[in-house]
């Protein structure tokens, strides 16, 4: 019996969907619909003779097979990406500084830059992470060169998607209960601090600010310390902390708009521009 031909439309799909953790995910990521996904993998599961994946309602897990594959199929894209570019006339090169907020890097970054860099592996990548008020500054004083924010005014860069915040407690000591709420906030001037004291203010909810912290890390050390609970970021949520909601007494908050920016200094920059484009293929979903 000849040997199965894995297809390369197959397998991106298998390590896009492994990598966003659904079809839902992945499917605007490889512009293509659910169901085409879908009849790409079950290609392949046919072609090997084996699942690779497990799919339920809520949940998505790799058989043995398919981890047996996923490195393969990893190792098989770099090379058709470095292939394609060694034989292109356009190879980029040259340096990218690029500005992400902890919570998006976490939970955004690696597939954009597993990409890029199979296929602009000769472009140097300075990774910053900040704020977003920190910076879009920065890049519109060009330090920086492309960025992943959360956009402070309508129209700025090229959204990408609608981030949801939600409230945060540790189960064991009910913060939420406690009259003043005691918060864990960013710094003054973040986006979010601004719509979660909006929020508040208008539940006319008694609160006071117990903890600053301009990283991710702090908050989360704040709520799982007893001292406060925060809002942050959906993606960013711990998996040991409670998501709290108006059940607990607490009001409903806005998305985030996630966009991407582009300094006017790095107009001529080809590894800029790519990474930039990287940046909407990967991350950019259809508009509701």
């Amino acid at each position: 019996m000849p040997a199965p031909d894995l297809q390369l439309d197959w397998l991106r799909a298998f390590v896009a969907v492994v990598d966003a953790g659904s079809l839902t995910a992945a499917a605007p990521q490889l512009h293509r619909s659910q169901s085409a996904l879908s009849m790409q993998l079950r290609k392949l599961e046919d072609a090997i003779g084996r699942p690779v994946l497990t799919r339920g309602p809520r949940h998505l897990a790799l058989t043995p097979t398919g981890h047996e594959l996923l490195p393969h199929a990893r190792r098989l894209l770099e090379l058709h990406d470095q292939a394609v570019g060694a034989v292109s006339d356009s190879r980029v090169t040259g340096q990218v500084r690029l500005g992400v907020p902890d919570d998006y890097a976490l939970a955004y970054l690696a597939p954009v830059l597993r990409s890029f860099a199979g296929r602009h592996g000769q472009v140097e990548i300075t990774l910053v992470c900040e704020q977003s008020t920190v910076l879009i500054p920065k890049l519109q004083r060009g330090e920086i060169d492309v960025a992943l924010v959360t956009r402070d005014r309508p129209q700025r860069g090229t959204l990408l998607f609608r981030e949801p915040m939600a409230w945060v407690g540790a189960t064991q000591h009910e913060a939420w209960r406690r009259d003043p709420l005691p918060l864990a906030m960013y710094e003054a001037g973040s986006l979010a601090r601004k719509a979660v004291l909006e929020a508040l203010a208008g539940q006319q909810r008694r609160h006071r600010i117990v903890t600053i912290s301009p990283s991710l890390v702090g908050q989360v050390a704040a709520v799982e310390g007893g001292l406060a609970v925060a809002a942050l970021t959906r993606c960013s949520v711990p998996p040991g902390l409670q998501v709290l909601d108006e059940r607990h007494g607490l009001p409903p908050l806005p998305d985030m708009e996630v966009a991407v920016l582009r300094s006017a200094a790095s107009r001529g920059s080809a590894a800029t521009t790519a990474m930039q484009a990287q940046i909407v293929q990967t991350l950019r979903r259809p508009t509701p």
